[in-house]
């Protein structure tokens, strides 16, 4: 039986590890941290669950796919649970906006903004489904290993006129500011700047449509835990808290890994679900063509980081839904500063999770768990100390929910910490604090992204964010079935 090893246990390395384990190649996977789950990591603290994130689950059935591959069921593993609605936005000026996938509702919040706008969300929406198809479906989990892949899809980019930005593009179409921003705010979920990330994953609105938008009961972390119970039952490896120090390499091949521990193991292939950056830079320091890459890897612009805070209250909020977008008084002004300018804003818009209004499980009784993230520049843009910033960042942000959700936020507040660009940085090795590895940009898409194999080192592969297709859920598990595909071909 052939073996090969996976670095990393998040979302992407997980999916990776179990198709290649399905797939009839021994796999072992793993972990530097004391818990799998990369940037979906978990605290328990004073009896509340803190998942890291990521939070919002779209596109369930490329999940249920790693189970059926050895005719299993994800249920028997993992419970999900709808979420409605999918997010509420809502604006400085009090203004709310339910975003689902209920096409009544939906439109009726479209209608309460600009009445003529319903006819242009009618035409966005077939966009949107368009470019589904052609950017996910065909191509979501296709590996872009040479420049002729490219220039195939570039009829499709042509056609849905790709170079625009998702901003541009909604603009387009919908003509309420509000609306602009309530259907071009998805690429910051996958860590893209709505100003100037391609068009194409404008298909984030027909994705969460078609499937809906899910919570795992527990939290994230137990879709970390049932992926991590489905590896090991069909004869996975996993290794945690030892984190890998060396890629060996021979020629132009990997010949095994080493661990911080001393433990080696010898391979036929390695997959690296680690920072791009650190796996060439940090794990192949001795391979000269690994020095090439990440001296090229360098030049190329990285994803803003995250600054989150997490929190557990006393007290039931019904009334608050699951997510909600907050917006601030400005959106292209605030991105600017954050993608292009590297300040720290004194305005900024934030993103609420609030799992106990799905799930109370996740506090104690009579009790909510939340997080605020905003995003920051990462520190390549942003060099400060994130030990004298951070404390400021947060009570500005505690500040803002008070004073636009629960007042008494500060007495109600029973355990808190924060997570700051610092913590990425160490605890992921993310280059510059960056929380999704490159920056979704049309010239950093498919081809133009690390790939999923390596052009030169013949039995190394990449997987997760910073590889074809790019960040989120859906990403790096497509990601993990390209990389899988070459793996599995390479090996048999």
């Amino acid at each position: 039986m052939k073996r090969a090893c996976v670095i990393g246990a998040g979302f992407g390395g997980l999916a990776l590890a179990i198709r290649l384990q399905s797939g009839g190649v021994q796999t072992t996977l793993i972990e530097a941290r004391d818990r799998p789950g990369g940037r979906a990591y978990v605290w328990e603290k004073d009896g509340f669950t803190f998942d890291a994130g990521p939070t919002v689950i779209t596109d369930p059935s490329c999940l249920h796919e790693l189970w059926a591959l050895k005719g299993h069921r994800m249920e028997d593993d993992v419970e999900l649970m709808p979420v409605m609605p999918f997010y509420r936005l809502n604006w400085p000026d009090g203004t709310n906006f339910d975003y689902s996938n209920d096409d009544v509702s939906l439109k009726s919040e479209i209608a309460k903004l600009n009445p003529e706008d319903v006819a242009g969300y009618d035409d966005f929406l077939e966009y949107s489904a368009g470019v589904l198809e052609e950017g996910y479906v065909k191509l979501g989990a296709v590996p872009f290993l040479d420049f002729a892949s490219m220039i195939k899809a570039f009829p499709a980019i042509a056609r849905y006129r790709a170079w625009r930005s998702v901003y541009s593009l909604v603009s387009s179409y919908v003509k309420n500011e509000k609306l602009r921003e309530a259907f071009s705010f998805h690429s910051l979920l996958v860590g893209g700047n709505p100003m100037t990330t391609s068009s194409m994953y404008a298909l984030i609105h027909k994705l969460e449509k078609n499937g809906g938008v899910w919570w795992a009961k527990g939290g994230t972390n137990q879709l970390v835990n049932g992926m991590i119970t489905h590896f090991q039952r069909i004869g996975g490896e996993m290794r945690l808290g030892d984190p890998v120090t060396h890629v060996s390499t021979l020629g132009t091949r990997v010949t095994g890994v080493e661990t911080k521990s001393g433990w080696s193991g010898q391979f036929d292939a390695v997959a690296s679900n680690a920072d791009i950056m650190h796996s060439y830079r940090d794990l192949m320091p001795d391979n000269q063509h690994a020095k090439r890459r990440a001296k090229a890897l360098s030049k190329k612009k990285y994803s803003p980081s995250l600054f989150v805070v997490h929190f557990g209250v006393e007290g039931t909020w019904p009334g608050i839904p699951h997510h909600m977008i907050l917006f601030g008084p400005r959106y292209k002004g605030l991105l600017d500063d954050i993608y292009k300018h590297g300040v720290l804003p004194e305005d900024f818009s934030i993103y609420l999770h609030h799992p106990t209004v799905t799930d109370p499980s996740v506090a104690p009784e009579g009790m909510s768990t939340f997080y605020a993230l905003v995003p920051v520049a990462n520190m390549g843009k942003l060099p400060v100390d994130w030990d004298e910033v951070g404390p400021i960042l947060e009570k500005r942000i505690l500040d803002e929910l008070g004073r636009r959700l629960i007042p008494d936020i500060h007495s109600r507040i029973v355990t808190k910490f924060s997570y700051a660009p610092s913590d990425f940085k160490a605890d992921l090795n993310a280059h510059m604090g960056s929380a999704f590895s490159l920056e979704p940009l049309l010239t950093q898409s498919a081809y133009f992204r690390a790939h999923n194999r390596d052009d030169t080192i013949s039995n190394f592969y990449l997987v997760g964010a910073g590889t074809h297709p790019g960040a989120g859920i859906p990403g790096v598990v497509g990601s993990a079935k390209a990389t899988a595909g070459l793996m599995l071909e390479d090996l048999s």
